[in-house]
This record gives structure tokens, sequence and C-alpha cells, in this order.
């Protein structure tokens, strides 16, 4: 297979894992899969523009901005299988609960939503749609397509080599190592420099404080689970996220 064939089809296994869209794929590689990941910001900005685009046309039609920051929300949520989503509320439930690393793992697999979960998801999506609300016009195109973009960038540090899988099987154990550790940094460079073309100094510092607490989430989830997984993917995704848009509604 060609150079451009391969980054073609990690490109398509992006746009199929992390997106709605009906995109046809065989099954992954690891090759694919570990280049599946490292498009993954550009997919998030384009995910990103969406939501927006969805809060700046509410916003011209009169719609308060908390509202609109919420339908903003759910259509990312909808534009992803509310996948990221899940992860975030299992990893929440993971780290709550008390035992071995093999009963933290079995509440994440339990697919129920405690108590943990629900309080998680009410603060990181409540601060994410209030974030975006407090936005209009073309700033929240672009702020949006940033903190979604640096969200999934936190993918790459997550799934960095010297992490290994929390459990065999699933999308974890796929992609589990498959990363240079410079690849997130290298993204949050980018991402930093066109975010001071976006907000000024809240683009870099929303940047900064997405790569904190992604840095933070992947060290205390390798000590607590013994390794990463889907669901922290997850996690580390909705955090960046709302990182990032906290800062530029500053």
């Amino acid at each position: 297979m060609s150079g451009d064939e391969r980054r073609t089809s990690a490109l398509a296994l992006a746009l199929s894992w992390l997106t709605v869209l009906p995109v046809r794929t065989g099954a992954p590689s690891a090759r694919a899969a570990a280049g599946a990941l490292r498009w993954a910001p550009l997919v998030g900005a384009g995910l990103g523009a969406v939501a927006g685009l969805l809060v700046w046309g509410l916003g011209a039609l009169g719609v308060p901005g908390l509202v609109a920051g919420l339908l903003a929300v759910g259509v990312l949520a909808l534009g992803t299988r509310g996948m990221h989503v899940d992860g975030l509320a299992d990893t929440a439930d993971g780290l709550g609960c008390f035992g071995p690393p093999e009963r933290a793992l079995a509440v994440m697999k339990d697919g129920g939503a405690g108590p943990f979960a629900v309080v998680t998801l009410l603060v990181v999506l409540g601060v994410q749609a209030g974030s975006l609300g407090a936005q209009s016009g073309g700033h929240a195109v672009a702020g949006a397509a940033l903190a979604v973009a640096t969200g999934r960038a936190g993918f790459c540090w997550v799934a960095r080599r010297g992490v290994p899988a929390a459990r065999p099987g699933g999308l974890g154990a796929l992609v589990a190592e498959s990363q240079p550790a410079w690849v997130a940094p290298a993204w949050w460079s980018v991402l930093a420099a066109a975010g001071y073309a976006v907000a000024g100094w809240r683009g870099p510092a929303g940047i900064v404080l997405a790569a904190l607490v992604t840095v933070a989430l992947s060290a205390h989830t390798a000590r607590r689970f013994g390794g990463m997984s889907g669901d922290v993917l997850g996690a580390a995704a909705e955090l960046g996220t709302a990182a990032v848009l906290l800062l530029l509604a500053a």
C-alpha cells in the first residue's frame, strides 16, 4: 500500500470512528488505527465548527446563549454517537469506586451511570455549554473548532508509548502505545499558535490548561486502572474541550 493510500485509510478510519458519517472501512490494522488518532484533531475541528455555526445561527435568531450552547453540546454528542461522553462517564465511575484496578475496570464496563458519572457529566458538559453560549459570531465557530480539536489531540497523549492497555480487546488495546511521545505536544503547539490568532492570549492559555488536564488524567488513570482504555480517550476529549472553551469565555 502506498503512503497516500495509508493516509487515506487512516483518515477514513478516523471519520468512521469519531463521527456518524457513513464512511466504510475494513477491519482496522494497527498502522491505520495509529494514523486515525493523529487525524483526530482535524476531524474534531470540523465537528467543532459545526457546533460553532449552530451557536452563531441560533444567536442571530435571538436564542439565549445558554440554550444555544446546550443545543450545540447535544449536536456534538449526536455527531460522535455519544462515544466520548460515555467514556467520560465511565471513567468518572471507575475513578470513584474503591478496590483494585480490576474492580474499577468492571465498574466501567458495566455501562450504568453512577453518581460520579452524573455529576461529572453535569459539570463538564455544563461548562462546555455555558462557555459556547458566551461566544458569538465567527468567534463561536473558530473557538469551538479550536476547543474540539484540542480535546481530540489528547488522544495522542493518552495512547503514547509506555502506557499499556488496561484490558485486552477493544479500542484501547488497539491503539495503546501507538503514539510517539512527541505527537501530542506537537499538536498542542500548532493549536496554541492557531489559538493566539483566534483569541489572543486566551487561546494558548486554553491549550496549556487542556494539556495539563490531559497529562494529569493520563497519569492518574494509568495508575488507577493499570493502563489506558477507550473510556479514558473519551474523558480526555471532553475535559480538554471544556478547558479550552472555559478559557476562551473568560
